[in-house]
This record gives structure tokens, sequence and C-alpha cells, in this order.
């Protein structure tokens, strides 16, 4: 979960299942987007989608929206595991698992990532 406003260090490639350039913030969407990429269940990716008419600002992105082949939606968080406890950061991916299930996903995963992960 991203808010859209912040400018930091981005890493990009191509991802076959994704039509747009894949941006990545930290080296956990990184391996994450690999992961997505290798699913077979998985039949598109899209990334950093923004959240219009969130509950908390309509200035947040998820990191992942992912299509099944079974046509059941996917929703994928990524987080470093030091930014998982501040109180700010867990109403922001509780809402955001509102908002995807009102939206009709199946499937709402958190991916926590290791501080050492972060380069």
């Amino acid at each position: 979960m991203r808010n859209t406003n912040t400018k930091g260090k981005t890493m990009t490639r191509a991802l076959a299942k994704c039509n747009k350039r894949f941006i990545a913030y930290n080296e956990v969407q990184w391996a994450y987007a690999e992961v997505l990429e290798k699913d077979d269940e998985i039949a598109e990716i899209k990334c950093n989608v923004k959240l219009l008419g969130f509950e908390l600002g309509d200035n947040y992105s998820t990191d992942f929206v992912c299509s099944k082949k079974n046509g059941e939606l996917l929703i994928v968080e990524t987080v470093l595991k030091k930014h998982l406890l501040k109180p700010m950061n867990c109403r922001l991916l509780d809402g955001s698992r509102r908002y995807w299930m009102g939206r009709g996903a199946t499937d709402f995963r958190l991916v926590v990532g290791d501080k050492n992960d972060e380069k």
C-alpha cells in the first residue's frame, strides 16, 4: 500500500502479465512481482492501483490487483516488517482489505518483508 504523493527510489521492469510497466517502490514488492508472474493461476496483474473513494483519502494505491483464471480477484499488499505495527499502516491495510472485499475480491494477501530485504 502506497501513498501516491510519496516520491522516492523506484525500480521498473516489464511483466508479461501486466499491461503497463511495473514500478516497484521496495524490494518486497519487486520480489513478489516475480512470484505472481510465475503463478499459473494468475491471468493478469495490475500494479499500484489507485483506491478511488477510499475511506482514508484518494491518494493511496494497492500494490497488486490480480485477476485469476477462475475469475476471482486477488489483492496483495506488501509491507516491511518494521512498518507493520505502526498504527496508521494498520488502519491503511485494514481499510484496503475492506475496500477490496466490498468490491468482490475473495483473496486478500499481506506480504511482509524483513528490514534486511530493503536496500
